[in-house]
């Protein structure tokens, strides 16, 4: 199940990078796409299904261990914060339980962002500098060591952590609006789960996009390009393009933000409810 979620996000990722890094158009030309679809079409005719999930191996790789992190600090973030067990929590509390989540996740994600991006992009521009997720960490590591592995954590968080507050907070209001009175949240049904967990992904990608355009910016730019980080990418785009960049691959993300994120946490209450009944003291 992880490995066909990560393949539906990642055909998805592949548009939202490649919308997010273009090159500006020279003044009287097109941009290289004109929106999602457009570059749906042209990378499948230019590279077949196959550059549908270009870098693929990276995300499966850690799509589990980032999803187990992802709910474990959650679930620690929660756990800090009460004082006896049963204790509910307030919706801020809630929004600081995923924002721990989101620091957990970046360890995993950020090389694994790292890497996607560069081997989604060189297809683009037709270049083969490197052959694959393997590679393409060998070669950074010789060039720059774990901190060109690395490149982009500090972007990672400012996108991570407040979108993974929004998510589980939004999650977990959704869960309690849509439970009928005198009923236990624990009771809900698949699809009322499936449109919370869904709706809780469009929001957590709506305070992460900015974010996750200036990564994307970062990681693939040249060594020295941007000295300051994230603070010149920033000046850049908003200079050349204006503040409606920061929300590139808007389309892209959106398709994929619903489903994607519905099945993940239909597949966590699932396996919770699972792990609940063979071993209910655990």
């Amino acid at each position: 199940m992880k490995a066909a979620l990560a393949a539906w996000w990642l055909q998805g990722d592949v548009l939202q990078v490649r919308l997010q890094t273009q090159p500006k158009p020279q003044p009287g030309q097109p941009p290289l796409y004109s929106g999602t679809f457009d570059c749906f079409r042209k990378t499948l005719v230019g590279e077949g299904i196959r550059g549908l999930y270009r870098g693929m191996a990276a995300p499966i790789i850690g799509v589990t261990p980032m999803f187990a992190v992802c709910f474990f600090g959650f679930g620690l973030g929660k756990r800090l914060q009460q004082r006896k067990p049963d204790d509910v929590l307030t919706y801020p509390q809630l929004f600081a339980a995923g924002m721990l989540s989101g620091v957990f996740t970046t360890v995993i994600m950020a090389p694994g962002e790292r890497i996607k991006c560069l081997l989604q992009i060189q297809a683009a521009t037709g270049e083969t500098k490197y052959t694959g997720s393997l590679d393409c960490a060998k070669q950074l590591y010789r060039e720059a060591g774990i901190r060109g592995v690395y490149k982009g954590t500090v972007l990672t968080l400012m996108r991570d952590v407040p979108a993974s507050g929004m998510y589980f907070m939004t999650y977990e209001w959704l869960k309690n609006i849509l439970t009928p009175e005198g009923k236990s949240v624990s009771d809900l049904s698949a699809p009322r789960i499936l449109f919370a967990g869904g709706l809780a992904g469009i929001f957590n990608w709506a305070v992460a996009i900015p974010p996750d355009v200036l990564k994307s910016r970062f990681q693939t730019a040249p060594p020295g390009k941007y000295p300051n980080g994230f603070r010149d990418v920033l000046r850049e785009l908003i200079r050349e393009e204006g503040v409606a960049s920061l929300y590139k691959g808007f389309t892209a993300v959106m398709i994929r933000a619903f489903p994607a994120n519905a099945a993940c946490f239909l597949g966590f209450e699932v396996a919770m409810k699972f792990l609940n009944w063979i071993a209910p003291g655990l």
